[in-house]
């Protein structure tokens, strides 16, 4: 299970091997069934998780009580609140499993302890979220400009794995869509 996050780290940044092994150890490995909540608007978000194997996603609840996906994250994904996580405050979003997933994950105090002790993961880091930031920003490009139908056949392109792995409730979500307008531009592109 390492061997992803390795390959991940080492696809940013140049780690030597001892080093390398040094860092996945202060990874903590840990197993979730599908649908299990890992944090809950309000609680404090003390973990940082990077997808070993599964499917999860970020989400909040709004004021009509809709539940509204704004992030998914599948093998070689990372994943947080990052403004709860970096700040120590409430979290403002749910992290729920959409498939059982096998995550390593890092505390705050880990994370700060990993970026000190080994400058090749800041890089890392900052390139990781350099990505995240530029993938962030064409989405709501995306949802300025494009039609409903539109932005699903770009998602669906662009992402074709989570397209295949997520319940279509949740990808509607994602989109801004209602599942029934979802369906209809489903048969809409198979016709």
């Amino acid at each position: 299970m390492h061997q992803v996050l390795a390959d991940h780290i080492l696809k940013f940044v140049p780690v030597g091997d001892g080093r390398l092994a040094e860092i996945l150890s202060l990874f903590d490995i840990e197993e979730f069934s599908k649908k299990q909540t890992l944090l809950r608007e309000g609680q404090r978000c003390d973990r940082h998780y990077f997808v070993l194997k599964g499917c999860m996603r970020l989400y909040f609840i709004n004021d009509k009580g809709i539940e509204d996906t704004t992030q998914f994250a599948i093998e070689g994904w990372w994943l947080t609140d990052n403004n709860a996580f970096e700040r120590h405050a409430p979290a403002s979003f749910n992290i729920q499993t959409i498939e059982a997933c096998t995550l390593a994950s890092l505390s705050h105090a880990g994370q700060e302890a990993l970026l000190a002790k080994y400058p090749e993961m800041e890089r890392y880091f900052r390139r990781v979220f350099q990505r995240a930031f530029a993938a962030m920003q064409f989405r709501v490009r995306f949802q300025h400009e494009l039609s409903k139908e539109e932005a699903y056949r770009n998602f669906v392109t662009a992402q074709p794995g989570f397209a295949q792995r997520v319940p279509q409730y949740l990808l509607a979500s994602y989109l801004g869509l209602t599942p029934e307008y979802l369906s209809e531009i489903r048969r809409k592109a198979i016709s």
